[in-house]
């Protein structure tokens, strides 16, 4: 757990957050640092009757949120007066806005010898790729991820959540964690770099291993797995689909004969993994041919007795109204800081003994005040001065 460390979270939109969030669901004090326009995230449509983004509270619970003009003397000084009391700083600016903003590692180590800086940037730092834009969908685009989603000879396909901000935003979690794990072991912070380019590529992991090993180039597919089978889709009599995922030659004989078709186990088509994957094309319509004359939920109880690997494709209210998903909270009911009204919310999928439930994200500026005066003992002169000035803002504007 990270309780006593303090993060500062100067990141914007969904990846960074998402990583601060994470930090935040490990046991950390993140305190969100916005600018005086905020994060463009809580601007993200649709809104809620309460005027908050679903994309914005979906990766900023359990922080606090502070509004400073980075670009002004008393704003700058009072990041830095935080800076003295914190242990990381996450960021995910453009290569080169660091340096012009002092948000550099050398610069903020020579404030606190032991920060750790964690970067997130686009494609790479240097060249002509230090300043490309960097969207999710491009760098689905670019690792190669989208040639391997979708059906097969159709057009390429998106990965339906944006899977490069988030896998870059887990990566930098991963990496504040071991930066900070090292800081207290030598009292000396540092600076560790995460490109959404380089997380998605890693991602490819055995498609793109398999490719340099010299194998096959790897090819869209729909929902069958390239090297076993079966494992796919079928439709049901009822229209619905189900996900068939029976590995191994003990659960490849159950499916058999949970279906009634154990013959099939010992079809020398489909007698071992080898032959099953070289003769998919046939297995495929033998199993589709079976599954479509019963409805999904007859299905599923028939597979869920016989401990056959397969679920019903679930729609997004289907899978957070799912029974595992109750058990395990990962539906919460948060109390909004307005008036009090319990909004559902996506839970914490660290389960340790006292994992925190994390409080509604913050209101821009919401904790200004606060923060300054319990973290770097502003006293509320000082405050009213730097809210005068338009240094800071602060959603209550209280300093007492």
């Amino acid at each position: 757990m990270l309780a006593g460390r303090r993060v500062l979270d100067l990141s914007w939109v969904l990846g960074g957050p998402f990583a601060g969030q994470l930090l935040a669901q490990l046991g950390a004090d993140v305190i969100k640092v916005e600018t005086l326009d905020g994060d463009t995230a809580r601007r993200v449509p649709p809104l809620t009757e309460a005027g908050d983004s679903p994309f914005f509270l979906s990766v900023n619970r359990g922080k606090r949120g502070i509004a400073l003009d980075l670009k002004t003397p008393g704003g700058k000084e009072a990041f830095h007066d935080l800076l003295r009391e914190a242990d990381a700083v996450i960021y995910g600016f453009a290569p080169s806005v660091p340096k012009r903003l002092g948000l550099d590692f050398e610069t903020l180590a020579a404030i606190n010898p032991r920060i750790v800086v964690a970067q997130m940037i686009g494609l790479h730092d240097q060249g002509e790729y230090a300043n490309a834009p960097a969207f999710d969908l491009m760098l689905q685009a670019m690792s190669g991820l989208m040639s391997i989603t979708g059906e097969a000879g159709r057009q390429p396909v998106r990965v339906g959540y944006q899977v490069a901000d988030l896998a870059g935003g887990l990566y930098l979690a991963l990496g504040t964690v071991a930066a900070l794990c090292r800081a207290q072991a030598t009292g000396k912070g540092e600076c560790v770099q995460v490109s959404l380019f380089d997380a998605q590529v890693a991602m490819m992991t055995w498609q793109a291993q398999g490719w340099l090993c010299g194998g096959a180039m790897p090819q869209a597919g729909g929902a069958r797995h390239a090297m076993i089978a079966p494992s796919d889709i079928f439709q049901t009599a009822d229209g619905r689909w189900i996900a068939l995922a029976p590995t191994g030659e003990h659960f490849w004989r159950k499916l058999c004969e949970s279906i009634g078709r154990p013959e099939l186990a010992d079809d020398p088509r489909f007698l071992d993994g080898a032959a099953r994957i070289a003769n998919v094309p046939a297995l495929t319509r033998e199993l589709a041919d079976t599954i479509v004359t019963r409805p999904a939920s007859e299905w599923e109880s028939i597979f869920t007795e016989a401990r056959v690997p397969a679920a019903v494709v679930l729609n997004v209210s289907e899978a957070l109204a799912h029974p595992v998903v109750h058990e395990r909270r990962m539906v919460e009911q948060v109390a909004h800081p307005a008036d009090g009204t319990a909004v559902p919310m996506l839970g914490n999928p660290f389960k340790f003994a006292d994992a925190p439930s994390l409080a509604y994200p913050p209101a821009h500026g919401a904790d200004t005040a606060r923060v300054l005066r319990e973290v770097a003992g502003y006293s509320a002169a000082r405050i009213d001065a730097l809210l005068q000035s338009g240094a800071i803002a602060d959603a209550c504007e209280a300093t007492a």
